[in-house]
């Protein structure tokens, strides 16, 4: 494992992630529905966090056990994307990005998790 002062920003999963979480505060910026903004920002959030709360942790073991949390917080956050297009909270062209972009964070993660494996 890299020194605790780079391991998880080195990552470009994490790079993007964090961009994705960031990203959809801003696309959700006016969305007045609460209750559905909370939920998608902490979804999205929480892939980059377990990322780096993971690589901070102290061994493999329980950096694949994060990364397993993120591919089910990569899922969450497609369905709500979904959800957030049929309710018109998001465009369909910008909702097709995020969840194009959603899909690389997941085969990313899948890709980190079999690396560890090695």
């Amino acid at each position: 494992m890299e020194p605790a002062e780079e391991s998880f920003e080195r990552l470009e999963v994490w790079r993007r992630s964090h961009a994705l979480s960031i990203e959809i505060y801003h696309l959700l910026a006016d969305c007045r529905d609460w209750g559905f903004k909370d939920q998608i920002t902490r979804s999205t959030n929480s892939i980059a966090d377990n990322i780096a709360e993971g690589a901070e942790r102290s061994g493999k073991a329980e950096f694949k056990q994060f990364l397993s949390y993120n591919k089910g917080s990569a899922g969450e956050s497609r369905s709500q994307v979904l959800r957030a297009i049929a309710l018109r909270y998001m465009d369909e062209e910008t909702g097709r990005k995020q969840l194009a972009e959603l899909r690389e964070i997941s085969r990313m993660i899948h890709g980190l998790i079999k690396s560890l494996d090695r």
